[in-house]
């Protein structure tokens, strides 16, 4: 794509709100429907509502900028406009699973009797190497750098399916936020520092019941504490991460979702340069307590569950 080409009048603009767009307005309102039974159990219910009211104001008003300059450029700015809102409709999830009884008990106990112990808890003591440690935090942080480079890959060699790439990204995202709002386990950096480390190696997973709904204190991430990638993957986590989203891993799900985008282009610095990321996030969600191994299996299948279904729907709008 050359430069001038960014500017270029579409020849068939969107007329209404993108597919995603719609979509995402879809789970606004079904969070609004939780709120509307819940306020007054609700800790910022109106922060909340706040949040919802800016981004329909601001999802309404790149419609306007596209529909005033319909060309590539303002359509990559209405797609950037709904993914610089992924990370605030994360920790949202929380403000509504907390009042439902935590889960983690259940899933601890599945992940006991499927391998006989806690992976995740296991996982960093028999590796405890600091460039181990470094590559798996690596691993965990290249999650939006990914997302970047899958999206801005088809919009610029792949323009004709750039909305339907982005659709099934976001689509992808809210589909598991939904999951988490419905399904409350906050995965072992939290469970584990709960329920007490000493419980969980003795195999005791005790019910939390509402405890999340007033505590948000997580566990310390393993390994090299003074790595560069693992500080910053503690200031991710200080900045956004909350007691909430651990089944399915939707890193896991994302970036399977990623690596199907890459595969369908069939370019190979593409696919060669998001694999071994890929890899090392399948492993990181594990090794770094965010989720049980159970949950970055579900993650996997989701994931190419979610490409399929969403592409075959993407046809069909």
């Amino acid at each position: 794509m050359a430069l001038a080409d960014i500017f270029l009048k579409e020849k068939k603009p969107e007329r209404g709100l993108l597919a995603a767009e719609w979509f995402t307005i879809a789970y606004v309102v079904f969070t609004l429907l939780m709120m509307a039974f819940m306020w007054n159990k609700l800790q910022n219910p109106e922060q909340m509502l706040l949040g919802r009211g800016c981004y329909i104001l601001v999802t309404l008003l790149m419609w306007g900028v596209y529909r005033m300059m319909p060309c590539r450029l303002t359509l990559l700015l209405r797609i950037v406009a709904q993914m610089s809102f992924l990370g605030w409709w994360y920790p949202d999830t929380y403000e509504l699973n907390r009042l439902l009884p935590n889960l983690d008990h259940f899933f601890a106990s599945m992940e006991q009797g499927l391998f006989g112990c806690q992976p995740s808890l296991l996982f960093s003591q028999a590796v405890p190497y600091a460039w181990f440690s470094e590559l798996m935090c690596l691993g965990y942080v290249s999650y939006f750098p990914l997302i970047a480079l899958v999206s801005l890959y088809y919009f610029v060699a792949r323009y004709q399916e750039f909305k339907m790439a982005t659709f099934v990204i976001l689509v992808s995202f809210f589909i598991y936020y939904f999951i988490f709002v419905l399904l409350p386990v906050t995965g072992p950096q939290f469970y584990y520092l709960a329920a007490g480390t000493e419980n969980i190696a003795a195999g005791i997973f005790p019910n939390l019941g509402d405890w999340f709904m007033t505590h948000s204190e997580r566990m310390a991430a393993p390994g090299w504490s003074d790595g560069f990638w693992y500080h910053i993957l503690d200031l991710a986590h200080d900045a956004g991460e909350r007691p909430t989203a651990a089944f399915p891993s939707s890193h896991v799900g994302i970036t399977t979702v990623l690596m199907m985008l890459a595969l369908r282009t069939r370019c190979r610095w593409l696919i060669f340069t998001i694999l071994p990321f890929y890899i090392l996030m399948c492993l990181a969600t594990v090794y770094i307590y965010a989720h049980y191994v159970i949950d970055a299996l579900a993650g996997l299948i989701t994931g190419i569950a979610l490409y399929y279904i969403l592409c075959f729907l993407y046809k069909r709008t």
